[in-house]
């Protein structure tokens, strides 16, 4: 089922989510129905936030952009509970979008490898470490699952730039190919 996605300025988007455990009712239906959502949207990555839920989950399916990123061909997973364990290399900008900003896409720097501790959707544990874009998608997701967005990463010049397009969204002065969810 293809779920409304929530846009900025909903406060569950700014809220620190809470882990969940194995008996979290409804939990595969739930995954499915964020990788739908997030394909209908041309997504690579969707956290639970993003659908109105404050809980540390979020899926990934970077391989449509295989093409350019090679090593994305496979990278398709889930993430429960995830734990940022380290940051490192040297930062790297690129634009950023997020289907919780339409039509907003900003430069964000952003480390250029990420060591992260979660379970899979077998709730098997993992630790991995990620570089370039792969990282960089995990870092994303991981914000929401933290209360933050990729315009937080961004100079307070380059916000105060974005205010009148944020407040548009927040007030649902924007139209998307997807079917999102407004503040009010």
């Amino acid at each position: 089922m293809i779920l409304p996605v929530t846009v900025y300025g909903n406060p569950v988007l700014r809220k620190v989510a809470k882990p969940i455990d194995k008996d979290y009712e409804g939990l595969n239906e739930l995954i499915e129905n964020m990788f739908e959502t997030m394909y209908q949207a041309d997504g690579v990555g969707l956290a639970a936030p993003q659908i109105g839920l404050s809980i540390r989950l979020f899926v990934i399916d970077a391989s449509p952009i295989a093409d350019e990123e090679p090593e994305l061909k496979d990278f398709k997973k889930v993430f429960i509970n995830a734990q940022i364990t380290e940051r490192s290399g040297t930062p790297w900008d690129m634009e950023e979008g997020c289907l919780s900003l339409p039509k907003i896409n900003e430069k964000v720097s952003r480390e250029e490898q990420v060591t992260i501790t979660y379970f899979d959707e077998n709730w098997n544990e993992k630790t991995e470490t990620y570089n370039g874009y792969a990282a960089r998608v995990i870092m994303h997701e991981y914000d929401h699952i933290d209360g933050k967005l990729f315009i937080d990463h961004v100079s307070p010049l380059r916000r105060k730039l974005l205010k009148s397009k944020l407040n548009a969204i927040a007030k649902g002065k924007v139209s998307t190919a997807y079917r999102i969810k407004f503040p009010h």
